[in-house]
């Protein structure tokens, strides 16, 4: 936890210090929070879906890491904080990240008046309230159940939980795909838009919280403190990082593919940006996300082997990170910004922010729930 608070108050001194004498300064700061603050919500909710994905399909082989996945979600409410600051800030007009939310720019462009029923930042803030307030009450009673196991098994609490995370799923599912990476991200470029979009972002997510999870097993593991988690554990982690990888670059091509060869002026501005002012950012983010880990993880040793999982982990957390900065950057600062010293300060605090969270929930119970009804399952998992 020292080293999240030291990361936190360094980023925002490097933050800080910057401000105040960048050209568009204003704007890239607020830019870089709304990157790390959907970046690592994003991280915390993705936690809580394979939570509910394994609860729901009563797997037993997951149990041992549970509380790491319940202790990931508890940053959620504070993501959530972050990117409601950032939406309140444009609507007091401290930026304009959403230039919908400029009552001039819309009354002179046609697309947006045309938009103007669902894009108001009154509906925005009122849907992304309701949505990211049912998954944190959902965080709530599923991490309350979890601390009442631990003072003994209850056959109608597991089954509440079992229900509860098919609801979840639902909650979860629509919206991560539509409403969420819409209202934060693709409105940005409000005349644009994807189908693919919301599968695109939720993949990414996905991928960079099963990676966060993985490493922080590990970690614990090599501190001692996880003696239960064996490398059939680790090996079942790194295979679905390795299939979640093949899911966003599927995502990722099919998206491209379409817009780009229809070569439809609307839709292909997205990528020519991206292309001509960011092209080597842009590729080798998409080489260190699928290419690097593809060849990585391939065979059965590298899933198995801490080292390795460690030194692909960290790649492909940069790696997603950087997808956001990409997703969010060209709309917001066009042809006016590069990875320096604003976003990696602003990175680093929230990195450390984000791991004071989550290392502080795990110190509120322990790290095993011995309890569950598929503990012992979980114990004896081998992969022959």
């Amino acid at each position: 936890m020292s080293f999240g608070v030291i990361a936190l108050v360094y980023g925002i001194f490097l933050a800080v210090s910057d401000v105040d004498g960048a050209h568009h300064s204003g704007t890239r700061l607020w830019t870089n929070l709304l990157i790390n603050g959907f970046f690592f919500m994003g991280i915390a909710a993705s936690a809580m879906f394979f939570f509910a994905v394994n609860y729901a399909a009563e797997s037993g082989w997951w149990v041992v890491i549970k509380r790491i996945l319940e202790a990931v979600g508890s940053f959620l409410p504070v993501g959530s904080l972050v990117l409601f600051i950032v939406l309140f800030a444009g609507v007091a007009h401290q930026h304009h990240i959403w230039h919908w939310m400029d009552a001039e720019a819309v009354a002179a462009d046609e697309v947006l008046r045309g938009k103007a029923p669902y894009l108001n930042w009154m509906f925005m803030a009122a849907r992304q309230l309701i949505i990211l307030g049912a998954w944190i009450f959902m965080w709530t009673r599923f991490r309350k159940r979890s601390l009442e196991e631990d003072l003994g098994f209850e056959r109608n609490r597991h089954f509440k939980n079992v229900r509860d995370a098919a609801i979840f799923l639902i909650i979860f599912g629509y919206p991560i795909s539509t409403f969420v990476p819409w209202d934060w991200i693709m409105s940005i470029d409000a005349h644009w838009f994807s189908t693919l979009f919301g599968w695109y972002v939720f993949s990414g997510l996905w991928l960079s919280s099963l990676v966060v999870t993985t490493l922080m097993v590990i970690w614990l593991k090599k501190q001692g403190y996880m003696k239960d988690v064996n490398a059939s554990h680790i090996q079942d982690l790194g295979k679905w990082v390795f299939g979640v990888s093949f899911l966003w670059a599927y995502l990722f091509f099919s998206q491209f593919m379409l817009i780009w060869y229809s070569n439809i002026p609307e839709e292909v501005t997205y990528f020519q940006v991206r292309f001509e002012e960011y092209k080597y950012l842009y590729w080798s983010m998409f080489f260190v996300n699928f290419a690097f880990p593809m060849i990585a993880l391939m065979d059965r040793d590298s899933k198995r082997n801490f080292r390795s999982l460690t030194v692909i982990g960290i790649l492909i957390f940069i790696g997603h990170w950087v997808d956001t900065y990409m997703l969010i950057t060209p709309a917001t600062m066009k042809t006016h910004s590069t990875i320096g010293i604003v976003e990696i300060g602003l990175g680093l605090g929230f990195l450390g922010l984000f791991l004071f969270v989550v290392l502080n929930t795990l110190t509120k119970a322990p790290l095993m729930a011995k309890n569950h009804p598929f503990f012992e399952e979980s114990v004896h998992h081998e992969i022959h």
